[in-house]
């Protein structure tokens, strides 16, 4: 009998179990009303949800109004919010076979930003722009205004709107919360030495600038279900000297898992407008495989990850427990079936698209741009 490819095996994280080891990427689409979702998310996440991938997590979405990067972006910080995304996780729950999760997050200071379409960059006073927060002071770059250095009561704030946000992620019946500490956004700018230059006990050591990103990790563990998954999206390195290493991403990752954190997806940069990363096909793997045997945790590796039999090796070979694709799925929103034709496996289809699976279309062959079992 022919082995099932590492990359449709089935794969439990907390109290779920995914069908595959494909996952959507969050990804921002701008397109939110006062934090609202509406018909465009409907259509978006709704495709995707057809996709036969074995997990798919919604956008990036802010804890409260304060930290979203723009006027676009999802949030979940009240009922309007709750309602609207009661429809469109109504919606997906009827149309597909993926779990569902949302990613959690505060921009810090790189909110208050303009849409990518109308230049991105701080946002005018007159098109309302609002204070930003931060470990410390320091404007991300010389374009933008200088954020508020929180204190502790504002950081108890925001932990307590994490956990609101989650309260509300859970009634909404979603399988899976991500907490995001990367990109430069802020539990990441309180991890990072680029970004904290504080001398309380949330700065200096590693284990103190650790501390307010893994008290909200704790807080969301004590409310969101075991019979769930919880992960974090974490940096493997900010690409800027004097930033994290892999080595101090994995121990973060340890630390989360000792928390009860079921997995970590590990992303990189974004801290600083300096940073230079070196991108090529799957070059954050090597940071997922490091937080891996750092921590034993399981990981999900991101990063220019496209092609089926690129993505079979990455966890075939043991880097990570999953991978997880953006841009490739808006550009290919069917890639899942397309990498089991390529590697010998079986996808999921919705009933109503049956007849475009291989053995019921002949033209499936034509337009798999010349992927096999054999490479691509």
């Amino acid at each position: 009998m022919e082995r099932t490819p590492s990359l449709f095996e089935p794969l439990s994280l907390g109290g779920i179990t995914l069908a595959n080891r494909i996952a959507v990427s969050p990804m921002c689409q701008y397109s939110a009303e006062s934090g609202a979702a509406n018909d465009w998310h409907l259509q978006h996440l709704g495709s995707l949800s057809l996709s036969g991938t074995g997990l798919i997590i919604v956008e990036q979405t802010a804890v409260e109004p304060a930290g979203r990067i723009t006027h676009g972006c999802l949030g979940l910080y009240s009922d309007a919010n709750e309602a609207a995304l009661a429809r469109i996780v109504g919606f997906c729950r009827r149309a597909r076979s993926a779990a569902l999760g949302i990613q959690l997050a505060h921009a810090g200071r790189k909110g208050s930003a303009r849409l990518p379409w109308e230049g991105g960059g701080p946002l005018p006073l007159q098109a309302g722009a609002w204070t930003t927060a931060a470990p410390s002071a320091i404007p991300f770059d010389n374009r933008w205004p200088a954020p508020q250095a929180l204190n502790e009561a504002g950081m108890g704030q925001i932990r307590d709107a994490h956990v609101a946000a989650a309260r509300r992620a859970d009634r909404l019946g979603f399988d899976l919360v991500e907490l995001l500490c990367a990109h430069g956004f802020l539990l990441h700018s309180f991890l990072s030495p680029i970004t904290n230059r504080r001398t309380d006990r949330y700065g200096g050591s590693l284990a103190n600038c650790m501390r307010y990103p893994l008290e909200v990790a704790a807080a969301i563990r004590e409310v969101w279900p075991r019979r769930k998954a919880l992960g974090m999206r974490v940096t493997g390195t900010d690409w800027v000297d004097g930033g994290i290493t892999s080595d101090e991403a994995g121990i973060f990752a340890r630390n989360l898992r000792d928390i009860g954190f079921d997995y970590v997806c590990v992303s990189s940069g974004g801290i600083s407008p300096a940073a230079r990363p070196a991108i090529a096909p799957g070059y954050q793997v090597p940071l997922a495989a490091a937080v891996k045997k750092a921590s034993g945790i399981a990981v999900q590796a991101v990063g220019m990850i496209v092609d089926p039999h690129q993505a079979e090796a990455v966890v075939a070979d043991g880097h990570a427990d999953f991978v997880a694709l953006a841009r490739r799925f808006l550009d290919d929103p069917r890639w899942a079936w397309h990498a089991a034709a390529a590697l010998g496996a079986d996808a999921v289809y919705p009933p109503q698209y049956l007849r475009a699976r291989p053995e019921h279309w002949p033209g499936a062959a034509l337009t798999r741009h010349g992927l096999s079992r054999e490479g691509s």
